[in-house]
């Protein structure tokens, strides 16, 4: 007779068990890309504006066209971009497809001598390249992914991808302009809130990535930093050179 102590522990598979984040949804590379580069792109066209001598009328008008141009032109290249990448893909598939039906055995033997170099004994290649080929759907699935390295039932959305880029760049293209929507025009600290949200940003991405907090941060920041250090230069040179 078992005891309560002798019985396995039922929640034991489930500890084992682990879940994923999806990585496949294409919203996370389109919305970080998004924030940082509108946060990146208008603290420059601030900086640029700000170092020639722009008003702070000329400063929020130069602010608002940036972020208003930027979300829609990053809406815009993200949906055409995702969509004709899964275009492509769903194109392949089509010829894959045909592949199998017109030349199911060469299909299998390829399929085969895929899990051989990976690994698995021929007999037993042979007998799951067998298998798989009887569900025609399946054998697809196995093909397309180790043969173009992708899942074509998992595409990702254009809508979502663009719909990220825009909301995104919108937030992040408007937080140097905060200082000058509030009546407070001052370039420097326009720009020390970009540093500080460069900063952040850059750092909650790598957390999500799970790379060390300070490195992420320390990276964005130098790169925004460059970025408006060259903008206000020019904006500067061109100032002098006009006035």
């Amino acid at each position: 007779m078992t005891t309560a102590s002798e019985k396995p522990d039922e929640t034991e598979g489930e500890s084992h068990g682990h879940g994923h984040r999806d990585v496949a949804g294409g919203w996370l590379r389109p919305a970080v890309f998004g924030a940082m580069d509108g946060l990146v792109t208008n603290a420059s066209l601030i900086a640029g504006v700000g170092g020639g001598g722009g008003s702070q009328h000329t400063m929020v008008l130069t602010g608002l066209a940036g972020l208003a141009a930027g979300a829609f032109s990053m809406a815009t290249g993200e949906f055409v971009s995702v969509s004709s990448q899964n275009e492509l893909i769903e194109a392949e598939v089509s010829k894959e497809r045909l592949e199998l039906q017109n030349h199911p055995d060469a299909e299998r033997r390829e399929l085969a001598e895929t899990f051989r170099l990976r690994g698995v004994d021929a007999d037993l290649a042979d007998q799951v390249a067998r298998q798989l080929s009887a569900h025609p759907e399946q054998a697809l699935l196995v093909h397309v992914r180790e043969e173009l390295g992708v899942d074509h039932e998992e595409l990702p959305s254009p809508v979502t991808a663009a719909a990220a880029s825009l909301v995104t760049f919108a937030v992040g293209a408007l937080i140097p302009l905060l200082p000058y929507l509030a009546g407070f025009g001052s370039l420097p600290a326009a720009l020390i809130l970009a540093a500080i949200a460069a900063f952040v940003g850059g750092g909650l991405v790598a957390r999500i990535t799970n790379r060390p907090f300070l490195r992420g941060a320390g990276r964005q920041l130098a790169l925004a930093t460059v970025a408006t250090g060259l903008t206000f230069a020019i904006g500067t040179l061109v100032g002098a050179v006009t006035s």
